[in-house]
């Protein structure tokens, strides 16, 4: 039941034309530089709460009290949406790339002031909970969280992997993984890294990872159908293991439009601090966009699974496809349900205190 009504909702909230807040104002698409917005006042009345319980966690004076407050403060966080991405955006049979409407913002009815209040809001408490997997991984009682972030364009893709890491504490256990640029012969590995995450109890973000070592001979013939398509088989029994060890996988595909990737390209010549980032092959990819659809589709259909979903999240507002993945990593990690460590069996905290004086 959950499945089917999850599936009716992607296809209400993320049809062409259809799945925009309400606005005024067109935002910028990359989230500066616009009109300010009126802020939604559902939604302000929401992170005003989540803010005040945000305020209490550290003046809890037990652990069992400060869990359960930093539990309550994401679920008020959560509260924005009028349906969580985790179910509104997660891919199921059925559900085609080219349906998604990459200017769209499903589930949220706010604008960009409001997603980057909640985004700010977010990040802090993700830290929080990569804190404390760092701190159950020093006691090897936890796992760890892998991230793939895809797009078709590289800096939506690289700003939704910045929400990801931007506010965890990097000293204490988060990666991010940027492998060079996949080329025709062959994509790129992540699976060394992620099967680090999950011994080491860390959060890996891959902006590039195994699945390009389908996509690509898939799209330009550089290697037997039958070696690439084999793969399918191999990167499922990966991450199967992957979340058996108890790593919990986030698998995300920034959908941005051709507009707004024309918009990016362009971008880049006008701004000659930006010439280094154009690459001709970028063209020779958009040339192909249908060819590169089609293959991430059929990846979708063969990877996305119960313990390793796909999320499609329309990527051309950049203020939305952030909050979004701020969201799932989020709650992804509140759902590890990790408590604090206690002291060692050794350690005598009453003969600690009288040996320090």
């Amino acid at each position: 039941m959950l499945h089917k009504a999850a599936h009716g909702t992607y296809n209400r909230g993320m049809a062409k034309g259809d799945g925009k807040s309400d606005k005024t104002d067109k935002p910028d698409k990359s989230g500066k530089g616009a009109k300010s917005e009126k802020t939604d006042k559902r939604i302000d009345k929401v992170l005003r709460l989540a803010t005040n319980r945000i305020e209490t966690i550290e003046s809890s004076t037990t652990v069992a009290e400060r869990l359960a407050n930093a539990a309550k403060s994401s679920e008020l966080l959560s509260a924005v949406w009028s349906l969580p991405p985790a179910q509104r955006l997660m891919f199921h049979h059925g559900v085609h790339i080219d349906d998604v409407a990459g200017d769209s913002t499903p589930g949220f009815p706010g604008g960009r002031d409001d997603a980057e209040r909640f985004i700010t809001l977010s990040s802090s408490e993700i830290a929080r909970y990569q804190r404390l997997l760092y701190a159950n991984g020093v006691k090897a009682r936890a796992a760890g969280c892998s991230s793939c972030c895809r797009a078709w364009t590289p800096p939506a893709r690289a700003a939704s992997c910045a929400t990801c890491s931007g506010r965890a504490t990097r000293w204490a256990s988060t990666i991010t993984v940027s492998a060079s640029r996949p080329t025709r012969r062959r994509g790129t590995a992540s699976c060394a890294g992620g099967t680090r995450a999950a011994k080491e109890r860390w959060i890996a973000v891959f902006d590039r990872s195994h699945y390009e070592d389908i996509v690509m001979p898939h799209v330009y013939g550089t290697y037997p159908e039958a070696e690439w398509r084999g793969r399918y088989d191999l990167v499922n029994e990966f991450e199967r293991s992957l979340a058996a060890d108890g790593c919990a996988i986030l698998k995300i595909f920034l959908v941005v439009s051709q507009e707004e990737q024309k918009r990016h390209f362009l971008g880049r010549l006008n701004d000659p601090t930006k010439y280094w980032k154009f690459d001709m092959s970028d063209l020779d990819a958009r040339e192909r966009w249908d060819d590169y659809m089609g293959a991430w589709q059929e990846v979708f259909e063969k990877t996305s699974t119960q313990t390793a979903p796909w999320y499609l999240v329309p990527a051309d507002n950049r203020w939305y496809s952030r909050a979004v993945v701020s969201e799932l990593l989020r709650t992804t990690l509140k759902n590890m349900n990790m408590t604090w460590p206690g002291l060692d069996p050794d350690v005598d905290p009453d003969e600690v205190r009288r040996l320090l004086g």
